[in-house]
């Protein structure tokens, strides 16, 4: 059984640029990769209407990373600057949101705004530092407030 629970972070300049550059990095991945997806289905749907039977196949995350990490990281060099967990889990999210979107259980994924629900995801190990501090991945130590 998983257990989790919320608690408020307090931070400083540094680390608040921080998640928030780990949050845009995720997003900008998150709408370059929507973007290539429609054009896939545009052009999937074109071919059908035109009568060819050659299609495109619909990538899977690991097509996606791949695509990414050839086409869009070397054009913008501060993808470097954060961690490679949060582009990762956004391209995993899109193609979940994406095969939820194929079933027919939710609508297609839409595009993210600077803002509006900023997250992003990172794996590793957390290591609980007292009662009052833990320590992230890539980021470092973060101090919560708890009362």
């Amino acid at each position: 059984m998983f257990l989790g629970f919320k608690t408020e972070l307090k931070l400083n300049n540094v680390q608040r640029t921080l998640l928030a550059k780990h949050s845009g990095t995720a997003r900008h991945a998150w709408n370059q990769a929507l973007y290539y997806t429609n054009l896939i289905l545009d052009v999937n749907k074109l071919a059908k209407e035109v009568g060819s039977k050659t299609r495109i196949k619909f990538p899977s995350a690991i097509d996606l990373h791949k695509w990414l990490v050839a086409n869009i990281k070397p054009d913008y060099p501060w993808y470097y600057d954060v961690s490679k967990c949060a582009p990762q889990w956004a391209l995993r999210q899109l193609r979940e949101a994406w095969d939820r979107a194929f079933k027919k259980v939710a609508k297609p994924p839409r595009f993210k705004r600077k803002g509006q629900h900023d997250s992003f995801t990172l794996d590793g190990t957390i290591k609980i530092l007292g009662s009052n501090r833990i320590q992230v991945p890539v980021i470092g130590v973060l101090k919560l407030n708890i009362s």
